[in-house]
């Protein structure tokens, strides 16, 4: 009998694995559009032989390629778009501003598949965000200098809105693998002509280099997204993209963990809040049901 990991912990695991990803692009010694391109072009292969090893590769017909194809071109929007917001605001405020992905994922969920969403879901939304604004409030910045970035972090929550929603749908269709394996072949074919042409560094300087960067191939990308796609198989797009808010909160711990970075009250107070909120969705969704 084959064992099947339940969709929630699926999910808040993959979303505390992508919780490692800013201490692998911190730690690579590579640009920041090429680290994302590294990220990709090591997962793929990986899904590509795990997918080999299991049913084989099945024909893909092309309109699932298309649709698989722009999940992955949202994806490439994701990462491209959130790097240069860093540059424009501080990692604190871009964080949050991507974390908005949840609102506009469980709003279009409503406005294009029907999907139920009761008042009690959107509290649970507010307190996760609540919770995931104490967790970054003390680096928080507030400024007309900040505003483009700020600007551009929100538009990096619309790309990866739009990279769960087609998620969400297409894995009604196909397997994890093959979703996987599709929407970061597509992200890695456009970034490296990005990397290229924005002049960064692309090869690592070291075996460290290698090391960080397959870390967050495996770790974050292969073990993280793929748990995050099996996840979103199984539950409403809505509840499954507040469940990512996981991520933050893993983030600040294991950046206390790994750099010593600040982690005192105020934010395991912001992390109690986020699965509160979390389990507020959980339970409103359930009652709906």
């Amino acid at each position: 009998m084959t064992y099947r990991l339940p969709a929630l912990p699926a999910l808040l695991i993959g979303a505390t694995l992508i919780g490692l990803a800013p201490i692998f692009v911190r730690l690579a010694d590579v640009g920041p559009t090429a680290t994302a391109f590294w990220r990709l072009a090591l997962a793929a292969p990986v899904f590509a032989l795990l997918m080999a090893r299991g049913q084989g590769f099945r024909a893909t017909p092309l309109p699932a390629l298309g649709w698989l194809a722009l999940a992955g071109l949202f994806f490439v929007g994701d990462l491209a778009v959130w790097h240069v917001s860093i540059l424009w605001t501080s990692v604190a405020n871009s964080t949050l501003l991507t974390n908005l992905a949840p609102v506009w994922v469980t709003l279009m969920a409503w406005l294009l598949w029907q999907e139920r969403v009761s008042a009690g879901f959107i509290a649970g939304i507010g307190l996760a965000l609540l919770g995931a604004l104490l967790l970054m409030a003390d680096s928080l910045e507030v400024s007309r200098k900040t505003l483009f970035g700020d600007l551009l972090a929100i538009v990096t929550s619309l790309f990866y809105a739009g990279y769960l929603l087609v998620l969400s749908r297409q894995r009604r269709f196909h397997s994890t693998l093959a979703v996987m394996f599709w929407t970061s072949a597509t992200a890695a074919v456009v970034l490296l002509p990005l990397t290229l042409l924005q002049g960064e560094v692309l090869w690592p300087q070291s075996a460290q280099g290698w090391a960080v960067l397959a870390g967050l191939a495996l770790l974050s990308h292969v073990l993280g997204q793929g748990l995050i796609a099996y996840g979103f198989a199984h539950l409403p797009a809505s509840f499954s993209s507040v469940s990512l808010l996981m991520q933050p909160l893993a983030a600040a711990a294991f950046a206390w963990a790994l750099l010593g970075e600040r982690f005192g009250m105020q934010q395991a107070l912001g992390g109690a809040v986020v699965l509160a909120g979390i389990l507020w969705c959980r339970k409103a969704m359930t009652a709906a049901d």
